[in-house]
């Protein structure tokens, strides 16, 4: 069963322009500061103003920590400033219905519900019986950022995007139904082309009827923003901040690997690569991406590999183990770069939002070795890992197009 309560008081955009202006990328899509920084600058009023404070400067030289007392202070006075401001208002007990129009996916149509949702019912060691299950573990360092910033701001900013199975279809035919039933309230374009739009939901028998039927729901995954949900978790809070999506609605896409020098001294990669993989050479291709369930790019001393994995490399029956960026970690970081932490600091993990020429300029212009290009994971793999009660390997999954900041914040006590 998965519970949902309205949102108590939202603060939300006064119309389309407004929600243009205030929208934002989370704060966890960025390789650095600097391109933080670069939004703010084209855009003053953006969300990132709250939850990247620290990059809210004139010049990137005066920026600070992050999560340091003086940033905090920022983002809570930042959000006080958005609240005075015309470009807001508060709404109270209301849930949102959120559409992402995606113009690479143009007959799947993606839709969601935004609500409260309960921290006791996430699995966790202590409550094994949980029905939101998580994807990875928790880091408690990142999980505290986030709780510091909601202490601080006494709000939450990001949202958790969850994902149910809906077999029957109940939920998207009547979030369906609502939003074809009028216009959106309010709607912006993010950085991608991506088109997001928002209707509240505040009549009371709505908002019954949402909760009855996502009641009958027996699941849900959490496909990005654990450590939003586990920031709640961590202040006592009942409530966190989602959107709650289908999972057949739902994008996935690549989530790649740049490797700094290392103490190796491979020349014959493809004899050391042999072992674990079906090597194919491809020469110096301006880019590769693979799109196929076990096929991987590997891109070394100015050329291009296809890898495919041995029968051996994995368990078939264990499904962590059958994902590539699990495979890539164990035959390879481990077994020959001794890479055997994901927090490595010669791993760059390298989201959807780059591509693959991006990557291949990486170890071209000499600041890293490999480039590693992998398949997106697929929806059937991550419910697979979550119903295997296991996590997903550090990484592995980027949900796209992504859910944006800023269009629905929700205002504690």
């Amino acid at each position: 069963m998965i519970t949902i309560r309205p949102v108590k008081r939202a603060l939300v955009p006064v119309d389309t322009a407004a929600a243009q202006r205030i929208m934002g990328p989370n704060y966890d899509e960025f390789q650095s500061d600097d391109e933080v920084w670069d939004i703010i600058q084209a855009n003053p009023d953006s969300i990132l103003r709250l939850t990247m404070a620290h990059c809210d400067f004139a010049t990137k030289e005066e920026m600070i920590k992050d999560g340091s007392p003086e940033a905090l202070e920022m983002a809570a006075a930042n959000l006080q400033q958005l609240v005075d401001g015309e470009l807001t208002r508060v709404v109270e007990n209301m849930l949102w219905v959120y559409e992402i129009v995606d113009e690479n996916r143009p007959g799947t149509r993606q839709i969601g519900l935004g609500c409260g949702a309960l921290t006791s019912e996430i699995r966790t060691d202590q409550t094994p019986d949980g029905t939101v299950i998580r994807n990875e573990g928790i880091r408690d360092e990142k999980a505290q950022g986030r709780a510091n910033l909601i202490s601080k701001t006494n709000a939450y900013i990001g949202t958790v995007n969850n994902t149910i199975e809906d077999t029957e279809d109940r939920v998207i035919a009547e979030l369906e139904k609502y939003a074809d039933g009028r216009s959106c309230d309010y709607s912006a374009v993010d950085e991608c082309g991506n088109t997001h739009k928002a209707w509240i939901v505040t009549d009371a028998e709505e908002i019954a009827g949402f909760t009855r039927v996502m009641a009958e729901e027996p699941f849900a995954f959490v496909a990005d923003g654990n450590h939003r949900s586990a920031a709640a978790a961590v202040l006592g809070r009942e409530e966190y901040l989602a959107v709650f999506f289908t999972n057949d609605r739902m994008g996935l896409a690549p989530y790649n690997r740049l490797v700094k020098p290392t103490d190796s001294s491979i020349d014959d990669w493809v004899a050391v690569l042999s072992a674990s993989f079906d090597v194919e050479p491809l020469g110096d291709l301006p880019e590769f991406q693979p799109t196929e369930t076990h096929e991987i790019g590997f891109y070394v001393q100015g050329n291009w590999l296809r890898l495919r994995p041995k029968a051996e490399s994995y368990d078939p029956e264990n499904a962590v183990q059958a994902i590539d960026s699990d495979i890539i970690q164990r035959k390879l970081f481990d077994k020959l770069l001794g890479i055997t932490d994901a927090r490595d600091p010669k791993l760059t993990f390298v989201g959807g939002n780059k591509d693959s020429a991006y990557l291949k300029s990486k170890v071209d212009d000499g600041s890293h070795e490999i480039a590693i290009t992998l398949p997106p994971v697929t929806i059937v793999q991550f419910v697979n890992v979550c119903k295997q009660n296991r996590f997903m390997p550090p990484k592995s999954t980027w949900f796209e197009p992504k859910i944006r900041s800023g269009l629905v914040v929700a205002l504690l006590d």
